[in-house]
Order: C-alpha cells, then structure tokens, then sequence
C-alpha cells in the first residue's frame, strides 16, 4: 500500500465516522418534524369542529339579533298607534270636556256672584229699620 492509499483509507474512515455520527441527530430531528406535523393535524382536526361550532353560534345569534330587530320594529309601532289614539282622544274628548267644564265653572261664578247680590239686596232694608 501506498501513502496514497493509506490516506485515502483514513479519509474514507473518517468521513464514515463523522457521517455515522451525524445521522443520529439527523434521525432524530426526522422525528421531531414527524411529531410537529402530527401535532399540527391533529390540531388542525380539533379546531375545525370549533370553528364549525363557532360559525352556528354566528348563525344563532344573528337569528336571535333579528327576532329582536322585529320584536322592537313591533314595539315602535305600537307606542306610535298609542300616541296617535293618545292625541285622537285629546282632540276628540279633551277639547269639548274643558269647554264644558269652563261653561259650568262660569255658570257657577255667575250664580255665585248673582247670589251675593241678591243677599246683599235682602240685607240691606233690614238695616235702614
């Protein structure tokens, strides 16, 4: 054998070593990557349940949000109908009930002071006496 061949023997040696040892880590950082991506489908297998049980709960809410939109459209229409019979009745009844309380008020001042006259009247022959 030659020096040739007697270092080209080394460098095999050593590349073998140097290759055998680095295939340990090699290996396990196979299985690290084989363990994240299994991590990420499983993962991905439980979020998508949750976001499908998030879209319905959307979906619900919206619903509900809608039932209250019309259930409050309703209520608006109602006080608006009660207002109007409101002022229905203020222009209907109101208006002629004060005229008629303002005629009776004034047919009671008249028949007060008609009254005090007519006392008056009554008292005072009896003091020329």
């Amino acid at each position: 054998m030659s020096i040739g061949a007697i270092a080209g023997l080394i460098v095999a040696i050593a590349f073998a070593v140097i290759a055998g040892v680095l295939i340990y880590p090699m290996v396990r950082l196979g299985r690290l990557f084989d363990a994240i991506a299994k991590t990420v489908k499983d993962a991905g297998d439980e979020v998508m349940p949750v976001i499908k049980q998030g879209n319905e709960a959307v979906g619900e809410i919206n619903k509900t949000l809608s039932d209250v939109n019309s259930i409050t459209d309703s209520v608006k229409y109602t006080a608006q109908n009660a207002a109007a019979l409101g002022n229905l009745y203020t222009s209907l009844l109101g208006k002629p009930i004060i005229k008629a309380a303002s005629f009776l008020y004034a047919l009671r001042k008249a028949s007060a002071s008609f009254m005090k006259k007519g006392k008056a009247k009554k008292a005072a022959p009896e003091e020329k006496k």
